[in-house]
């Protein structure tokens, strides 16, 4: 089978509700990393045949394929394809399998995976919010709920809850972590850690007009976080143990990569980042939901022949803390090499755009760190999660 290489890796720093990417367009954000990675790469960008792209929230701005429009705003000519991928949270992990699937098959050389989301302009759940509103419906088909008797909705918030109570995990516990994912993204941030990976923008009015401030650091890092304060952060259920603190951010961003052949990187004399050694993907319980990424991981490893000592670094998006605590708990993994740089807790969590978002701070931050494989998992909306192992090259 034919070699995947990832030969360029970028994200926009991740703004917060409302904050410094909110008066982006999501179409021409996402077109700006999609020039970037073509400026990076050095490629004709005729060549690309196809860009891929995941976003969640499908409607209004981000709706009628939002890849193809990001096509259509960029540098791209119009010959370029684009396709828009929901695989939930892991829209854009999923929408770099593909890119790597079809590089690998050899009908292509040289696709793009990307993913894009504006939080602030399409909210969370107006997809399934809107219509049901507006008396088109809901997703929960009778069949479905005839499977899952007595159960009234998928939900995320619950699934963290159910995952912290098999587990034995505490608020303290939650509340550390989440206070660790602050300090990493800190230092991070302080050392230039992101600075490769990021692409800087202009911050724009609500109109759309641009300023002279530029957007290059993650907005949702809280710089005077504090144990206490995180502490002092009221639950989201009365009894439970999650909150908005240890929790991912709501964020606007968008993020890409390059996916190409052995033959286009000979053509084009370039050297490549990482190559893709694994791919899968699993389906798992939907109600407790967010657990599937410790199955996930261990298929993984087994088909890829691998052990959980041999991976240098992980990426385990941090939708809530019991996610990442549960899989090193399970996995047994060592927790210095988990999510290094800090996680969606304290940078944000895009949604759609989270996937490559996370392969980009991986792929960079082994090359930076000198490390050989990474792996990246993300729980999924339904109880799904990809897994992806790079080897840096």
């Amino acid at each position: 089978m034919a070699e995947a290489y990832i030969v360029a890796a970028v994200r926009t720093a991740g703004g917060k509700r409302g904050g410094r990417l909110s008066g982006w367009h999501p179409v021409d954000l996402a077109a700006k990393v999609l020039d970037e990675l073509v400026d990076r790469s050095g490629i004709d960008p005729a060549l690309v045949e196809d860009v891929i792209m995941g976003c969640v929230s499908q409607v209004g701005e981000q709706s009628t394929n939002v890849a193809r429009n990001a096509v259509l705003a960029s540098k791209l000519p119009e010959s370029v394809p684009g396709t828009s991928i929901d695989r939930q949270c892991g829209s854009s992990q999923q929408a770099l399998h593909f890119a790597a699937q079809a590089v690998m098959s050899g009908t292509m050389d040289v696709v793009i995976a990307a993913g894009v989301e504006s939080m602030s302009r399409v909210p969370m759940f107006t997809p399934s919010a809107l219509p049901k509103k507006n008396g088109m419906g809901y997703y929960m088909s009778p069949n479905i709920r005839q499977r899952y008797s007595g159960v009234p909705d998928f939900s995320q918030f619950m699934g963290a809850e159910m995952i912290a109570k098999k587990y034995g995990l505490s608020r303290d516990a939650l509340d550390e972590y989440a206070y660790r994912s602050h300090q990493q993204a800190i230092a991070a941030t302080r050392e230039g850690l992101f600075r490769d990976e990021i692409l800087p923008v202009e911050v724009r009015a609500a109109d759309g007009s641009a300023g002279a401030e530029v957007h290059a650091e993650d907005e949702g890092i809280r710089f005077d976080a504090t144990l206490a304060g995180i502490q002092g952060v009221k639950l989201l259920q009365e009894g439970g143990v999650i909150t908005a603190a240890n929790a991912s951010q709501i964020c606007d961003g968008a993020t890409g990569v390059m996916v190409v052949s052995e033959k286009a990187l000979k053509s084009m004399n370039a050297k490549p980042l990482a190559r893709i050694h694994h791919l899968s993907v699993i389906g798992h319980d939907p109600v407790i939901m967010l657990e599937a990424p410790i199955p996930a991981t261990m298929q993984a490893l087994k088909k890829a022949g691998m052990q959980i000592d041999d991976i240098d670094l992980f990426e385990v998006n941090e939708a809530f803390a019991p996610v990442p605590l549960a899989w090193l708990q399970v996995t047994g993994a060592d927790p210095a090499r988990l999510n290094v740089n800090g996680g969606a807790i304290a940078l944000g969590h895009p949604l759609g755009a989270s996937g490559t978002k996370l392969m980009t701070t991986l792929v960079h931050a082994l090359r930076k760190r000198n490390k050989r494989y990474g792996l990246q998992t993300m729980c999924e909306g339904g109880g799904m999660a990809n897994v992806t192992i790079i080897e840096r090259l």
